[in-house]
């Protein structure tokens, strides 16, 4: 029989078996029981994560994670709980039945152990128990992954964050490029003390904010979108994911959703507990105005509304200042930064910009210049423009930009 997932004197849990129902594998389960006796325990994938902070999961060697076809469409949580248990210093043995080698591939690289094939050859599994630990034990550190799961430490519910959107007017813009990159400059500000960033990607379609910065895109982001009312601080932590250490961000779902998935109230409660834990809170939006953007406008401290010098970037942002101005939404809010601005030397570049500010009755607050081909290949090897191409006129612009809404947020601080 397996045991409850509670360590006693005579048995401690060594091992767990991890599967949507373990009854599926049965020819495991008798292999569990001839290799540990009543040594080892049964979790479910949703439990697993759970687990493995608990003091119990301490004296675990290893767990027997186990699939099948069915379990492919939630490859991303098999991810996670395998990098998750290596991360402790558990070692994965990777069961699976009629699964595709695509498959077997990216869990095997995410770093299993060990692979059986189901149904069991005689003796495999327990020459796989041997082989692991005949294997030196591996420092801990060296097996974490670059992204990991956020915690919040206790204490950390006390701020006030500012939230800065980012909202490009026309497909191409750059406002994920912005976004990006100005939550990093943010979030390395400050030396030895820098301010907490969260990076939201609003995006439920087809936001890339997970691919500017090379994270995975977790079922967790999809289960809080689907419950907010159900959300606390535990859940919200479960779906960020960490950058660098230095940042944590809500990458967009794993499949593309309908933007009425979230309601205003939705978004509201997510702003609301980002904004308690963190000192800045960087929205990218959708390029489509939604039922919940007045929502996002409302809390926005400073709305970036991003085009370029052209007739689809002029026109969009026309209608978007009639819309906002005719349901008097505060349209004063919004900067309008203008992304791959004419050089400084180029003055016909600068005439037309004059031009279409007052066209438009807006003030372009923001330039930045076009960064090349750069921008592009950061985007491609997730990394920010600051490690990337550091030199960049548009990273330059960016960390400018961050240096001044670091020290209004210092002088407000200072102030209250």
């Amino acid at each position: 029989m397996m045991s409850e997932l509670t360590p006693t004197e005579t048995s401690p849990i060594v091992a767990c078996t991890v599967s949507r129902d373990v009854q599926n594998f049965d020819l495991l389960i008798e292999d569990m029981e001839t290799a540990l006796g009543d040594t080892w325990g049964d979790l479910r994938f949703a439990e697993a994560l759970a687990f493995f902070g608990q003091p119990e999961a301490e004296a675990l060697e290893f767990i027997a994670l186990a699939l099948d076809t069915t379990d492919e469409e939630n490859l991303v949580l098999m991810s996670e709980i395998i990098s998750q248990a290596k991360s402790r210093g558990i070692k994965v043995i990777l069961i699976a039945e009629d699964v595709t080698p695509a498959s077997l591939h990216q869990l095997l690289r995410r770093g299993a152990d060990e692979f059986v094939p189901y149904p069991l050859p005689e003796n495999e599994l327990q020459e796989a128990i041997d082989r692991l630990r005949a294997q030196p034990d591996a420092p801990v550190q060296a097996q974490q992954p670059q992204a990991q799961v956020h915690r919040f430490s206790s204490g950390e519910a006390s701020r006030e964050g500012a939230v800065l959107v980012v909202h490009g007017l026309a497909g191409g813009v750059g406002a994920t490029t912005m976004a990006v990159n100005l939550a990093w400059e943010l979030a390395n500000m400050g030396g030895k003390t820098p301010p907490k960033v969260c990076l939201l990607d609003l995006d439920l379609q087809f936001g890339s904010v997970s691919t500017f910065l090379d994270l995975q895109r977790r079922d967790a982001v999809y289960e809080m979108l689907a419950d907010t009312e159900a959300m606390d601080d535990d859940i919200f932590a479960q779906a960020l994911m960490s950058f660098r250490d230095k940042m944590q961000v809500l990458t967009a779902p794993a499949d593309i959703l309908p933007l009425d998935l979230i309601a205003p109230e939705d978004v509201d409660r997510i702003i609301t507990v980002a904004r308690r834990h963190f000192d800045f809170v960087v929205i990218d939006m959708p390029t489509t105005v939604t039922a919940w953007s007045e929502t996002v406008l409302q809390a926005a401290h400073v709305y970036f509304s991003v085009v370029e010098l052209d007739m689809r970037s002029a026109q969009n942002a026309l209608r978007l200042k009639r819309a906002l101005q005719s349901e008097d939404l505060p349209f004063n809010k919004l900067r309008f930064a203008l992304n791959r601005a004419p050089k400084f030397t180029d003055l016909s570049g600068k005439s037309r910009i004059k031009r279409m500010g007052e066209s438009l009755g807006i003030s372009i607050d923001l330039l930045l210049p076009d960064g090349g081909k750069q921008i592009t290949q950061s985007a491609d090897h997730g990394t920010p423009l600051a490690e990337s191409a550091a030199k960049s006129p548009l990273r330059r612009e960016i960390l400018k930009l961050a240096q001044s809404l670091y020290e209004l947020g210092a002088s407000d601080a200072e102030a209250a």
